[in-house]
């Protein structure tokens, strides 16, 4: 019998069932990695963000509307943590409705949330749900696919309209 523990934690629900959901081995737990993960990429250092993944890596944003490619290393992570935006926005965010549900497979999690916060030149309050499959191996992301809600994304960052220029037929964009 499975038995499900729902824990409130600093407003994060884990929905595991493992008898030591906090790792045990020495390195992080997959919940741990995850909450440094969204709490980091809030709040900084982003130069340290890449060192959550392994060397090698795969991560995904499948629901992302261009299509970009997988982020396969360190190295690729970092460039794309660091990188400065090519936007005059500023974030003021925080991850929230945080729910972790643990798999069948120990290295596996499955994380619920949103990123909620508000425009700090404009005011302007989003939400961008989100849902993250993470593989944690020895403490490391060694994959992650990212389903974020990228035009909520995108609106907050003040980047709509060129997003939907960037999916429109070129034959549409020079009318």
């Amino acid at each position: 019998m499975r038995v499900v523990v729902e824990v409130e934690i600093d407003k994060v629900r884990s929905m595991d069932s493992r008898a030591d959901p906090d790792g045990g081995d020495g390195h992080s737990s997959p919940r741990d990695v995850f909450l440094r993960l969204v709490n980091g990429v809030c709040e900084g250092p982003y130069e340290n963000l890449a060192d959550l993944y392994a060397e090698q890596t795969h991560v995904t944003h499948p629901f992302h509307p261009l299509n970009p490619p997988p982020l396969l290393s360190r190295s690729e992570l970092h460039e794309h943590f660091t990188a400065p935006p090519p936007f005059a926005r500023t974030l003021n965010r925080k991850p929230v409705n945080i729910i972790i549900h643990d798999t069948a497979d120990p290295e596996v999690i499955v994380a619920e949330f949103a990123y909620q916060g508000h425009v700090d030149e404009t005011g302007e309050a989003f939400t961008v749900p989100c849902v993250f499959v993470l593989r944690i191996r020895d403490g490391l992301i060694v994959e992650s696919r990212d389903y974020i809600d990228h035009i909520a994304s995108a609106r907050a960052w003040g980047q709509l309209e060129s997003l939907l220029t960037a999916l429109r037929p070129s034959s549409d964009v020079d009318r």
